[in-house]
């Protein structure tokens, strides 16, 4: 971008720090809720997703150019891990893999890996607020753009959380070094055996040109997008947990987006969606 978990995080597209289970995986918004183990019973933590997605999208920006397109998916696995630290700190470690055959070019990595992002980040949590950091690597086109996040969250009905997202290395994005500032609520509820999340993002980009190539005269600062979600995760209970807690996950998300700020987008307003596996160890 980028679980049922109340502090849950975003791509979002998915890539960013896990306060307690979260994710914003390149920015992207495209990973379904999976249940957590408490990192208050574990020391060490882990969250394995295998899904498929219709499209990338990262911070509101249609990556691949799918538009209305919904038939050439996308593999992205990813695999976290969060380490308990003394007086409430917890360490993330991750990373996120885009596998397809989208692009216009052969891989720089390989084969049809797009990207690998890899991310590391610290959290704290005091009672029921959340402060983290994160810092990405985003690995694609010959280079590596860099990312450092700043992220609050708060454990209440709508698991209000805001974050700072900003570009300290251009890297391929052919876009400008800047931030984008996006506040994701979120409410989570069970209807039987399955957990239901309802995810929306308002995002402004607080930077001229984060969006700038390939449309001339740039990108404009401003609101920039707004999603909404509905996720699902139903438990596979029948395989045990003796290599974790897996459950089948998916969902749908649409777009808003503003054309002047996001230019390189086809279309101003979609619809994506993911599904896949995810487990809990």
């Amino acid at each position: 971008m980028k679980r049922k978990h109340c502090l849950n995080f975003i791509k979002l597209p998915i890539v960013a720090i896990a306060l307690t289970a979260g994710t914003a995986i390149a920015g992207t918004e495209i990973v379904a809720p999976a249940p957590m183990a408490p990192v208050e019973e574990d020391c060490i933590t882990g969250v394995l997703t295998l899904a498929g997605n219709s499209h990338f999208i990262s911070y509101g920006k249609d990556v691949w150019a799918d538009g209305s397109n919904l038939r050439d998916l996308e593999f992205n696995p990813s695999l976290e891990f969060t380490f308990k630290l003394p007086e409430n700190f917890a360490l993330t470690f991750g990373t996120w893999w885009d596998v397809n055959d989208k692009g216009a070019v052969p891989s720089s990595i390989g084969g049809n890996i797009q990207e690998i992002d890899l991310w590391s980040g610290i959290a704290y949590t005091y009672d029921k607020l959340t402060i983290g950091a994160t810092y990405q690597a985003w690995i694609y086109g010959g280079t590596t753009e860099g990312i450092v996040d700043l992220k609050l969250a708060y454990d209440c009905l709508l698991s209000p959380t805001l974050t700072l997202h900003n570009r300290v290395d251009e890297g391929a994005s052919a876009g400008d070094t800047g931030s984008v500032l996006v506040l994701g609520l979120s409410h989570t509820f069970e209807l039987g055996p399955v957990s239901l999340s309802t995810p929306v993002n308002f995002a402004a980009n607080l930077t001229d040109d984060y969006n700038r190539l390939p449309v001339a005269g740039g990108s404009d600062s401003g609101y920039a997008y707004t999603s909404v979600g509905l996720q699902a995760a139903y438990p596979l209970e029948f395989l045990g947990d003796c290599y974790g807690e897996w459950s089948l996950v998916g969902g749908a998300t649409y777009y808003w987006t503003n054309g002047s700020v996001i230019p390189v987008n086809p279309l101003n307003h979609f619809v994506t969606y993911n599904f896949g596996l995810s487990a809990t160890f």
